[in-house]
């Protein structure tokens, strides 16, 4: 009885973890999709409230290739309370393809979750994110700020897609 319990509980917990990185409906990734020119240095324009990132202000994030082809994931943000930067390295990898705007990150292994790039211009210079489900969305750009334009654009297509858009901070960017 205790190795069918057993069994049950690793199954359960296996499912769990696959939830986590899973797609919202009705949310489809970018195609055509190139590592290569999203590697860098991102800027969080806005984002829906977490625990990981709560009170956290000039948050960033830099994507390099690992020596094991997996991709690292440095976030850094400012906690203006304490004065002090918190800083979280992480692994991220391909869910499906290479040429698809989803991945899976890790910043505690074997927990993942959903990282959906489900806009990204042409130029890569701005992007639309979410996760597992409608409860985490990023807005990124390679400047601090972005075109007002391009920030309403951004904010009608996730409100399109059931994402609280009323609901984003907007954390204050200085450049390091």
């Amino acid at each position: 009885m205790r190795k069918i319990h057993g069994m049950l509980w690793l199954v359960l917990f296996s499912f769990s973890l696959s939830g986590c990185t899973g797609l919202p409906r009705g949310v489809e990734p970018v195609q055509n999709f190139e590592l290569n020119r999203y590697l860098g240095t991102w800027y969080e324009v806005a984002r829906l409230d977490h625990s990981f990132e709560r009170g956290l202000t000039r948050v960033m994030a830099e994507y390099t290739m690992r020596d094991d082809g997996l991709i690292k994931v440095l976030n850094w943000g400012y906690r203006a309370e304490s004065r002090r930067w918190k800083l979280v390295v992480g692994k991220a990898e391909f869910v499906r393809s290479a040429d698809e705007g989803y991945l899976k990150v890790s910043f505690v292994w074997p927990f993942y979750g959903a990282y959906v790039i489900m806009e990204l211009d042409e130029s890569y210079q701005y992007a639309l994110v979410c996760g597992a489900n409608r409860n985490y969305l990023w807005i990124l750009a390679r400047k601090p700020s972005l075109d007002e334009a391009v920030l309403e654009r951004l904010l009608a297509r996730a409100q399109e897609l059931g994402f609280a858009t009323d609901q984003l901070i907007y954390p204050q960017i200085d450049p390091p």
